[in-house]
C-alpha cells in the first residue's frame, strides 16, 4: 500500500452515538409520560405487595413463634423504610391510599394518576397477603383467636367509632408528617425521609397499635380481610384514614404551607457579568 492509498485520518467516520444506543424508548415506542405511569403503578404494586407481605411476616405470634407488640411495629416502621428506600423516587412511594388522596389534595398527583395508585396499592395488598398465605405454614396464618394474622380490628374494650378516631388522628399525623416532608421549605432536607417515615410509623404502631392494630392504611387492612373474609368493623379502616387524610392535608395546606421565595441575585455580580469582555 502506498502512501497515497493510505485513508486521510481526517475522514474516518465516526460511529453516531444517537444511532448505536437506542434507548429503551425508542425500542418500546412510547412517551416519557406514559412509561412513567407505568414505573409508578409497579412501583406501588410492588411496595405494598411488599409491605402487607413482609409487615404481616412480622406479626406472626402463637405458640411456636415467639413475638410481643414492639418487635411487630417496630418492624412494620422498618419494611416501610426499606420500601421508602427502594420505590421513593420511582413513585414517591406511598404505599396507602390515604396518603394519595393528601397527595392529590396537595396538587402533588392528578386524578387519573391517584386511581392509578390506588389500583397499584389494592392489588399490590391483595398478591402480598396471598403469597404470605402461600410460603408460611398454616398455623401461623390461622390463629387461635377470633381472627387470623394481620386482619386488623378493634379492641374489645372501645367500641367502633372510638377505633375510627384513633385511626383518625393517627392517620392525621402521618399526613402531616408527609406534607411537612412536602412542603417546599423542606426540599434540601429529604436525604433522610426513608428513616422519618419508617420511625413515624413505629411511633404510632406502637402507641395505638393494641387498640386498633394502627393501621393508617386501607389497603394494608384490606387485603387480610378479604383473604379471611373477616370485615368485622372494616369500615373502620376506610373511613378513619381517608377522612384523617383529608383534612389534615386541607389543613396543612391552608394554613402552614409555604411558598419558598426564590433566592435574589446579588447586583454587583449581576453588574459584573453585564459588562462585555474587551
Amino acid at each position: 500500500m502506498t502512501v497515497e492509498s493510505a485513508p486521510d485520518p481526517t475522514t474516518v467516520p465516526i460511529p453516531d452515538s444517537s444511532q448505536s444506543s437506542t434507548s429503551c424508548l425508542d425500542k418500546l415506542k412510547m412517551k416519557n409520560s406514559t412509561l412513567d405511569k407505568i414505573c409508578s403503578f409497579l412501583g406501588e404494586l410492588i411496595g405494598t405487595g411488599l409491605l402487607v407481605f413482609l409487615g404481616c411476616m412480622g406479626c406472626v405470634k402463637n405458640a411456636a413463634y415467639e413475638n410481643n407488640h414492639f418487635q411487630m411495629t417496630f418492624n412494620f416502621g422498618l419494611v416501610v423504610l426499606v420500601i421508602i428506600q427502594c420505590f421513593g423516587c420511582v413513585s414517591g412511594a406511598h404505599l396507602n391510599p390515604a396518603v394519595t388522596l393528601a397527595a392529590y389534595i396537595y396538587n402533588l398527583v392528578s386524578l387519573p394518576m391517584a386511581g392509578i395508585y390506588f389500583v397499584g396499592q389494592m392489588l399490590g395488598g391483595f398478591i402480598g397477603y396471598g403469597l404470605l398465605k402461600a410460603l408460611i405454614p398454616t398455623n401461623a396464618v390461622t390463629l387461635e383467636g377470633p381472627h387470623n394474622l394481620c386482619v386488623t380490628s378493634v379492641h374489645g374494650d372501645i367500641n367502633a367509632w372510638q377505633g375510627c378516631a384513633i385511626e383518625f388522628i393517627i392517620t392525621g399525623v402521618l399526613i402531616f408528617t408527609c406534607c411537612g416532608v412536602w412542603d417546599p421549605r423542606n426540599s434540601k432536607f429529604h436525604d433522610s425521609v426513608p428513616i422519618r417515615f419508617g420511625l413515624a410509623i413505629s411511633c404510632l404502631a406502637i402507641t395505638a397499635g393494641q387498640f386498633t392494630g394502627a393501621s393508617m392504611n386501607p389497603a394494608r387492612s384490606f387485603a387480610p380481610a378479604l383473604w379471611n373474609s373477616d370485615f368485622q368493623d372494616h369500615w373502620v379502616y376506610w373511613v378513619g384514614p381517608l377522612a384523617g387524610s383529608a383534612v389534615c392535608a386541607i389543613v396543612y395546606k391552608v394554613i402552614f404551607r409555604r411558598e419558598v421565595a426564590e433566592e435574589k441575585v446579588n447586583n454587583k455580580l449581576r453588574a459584573m457579568e453585564e459588562v462585555p469582555l474587551s
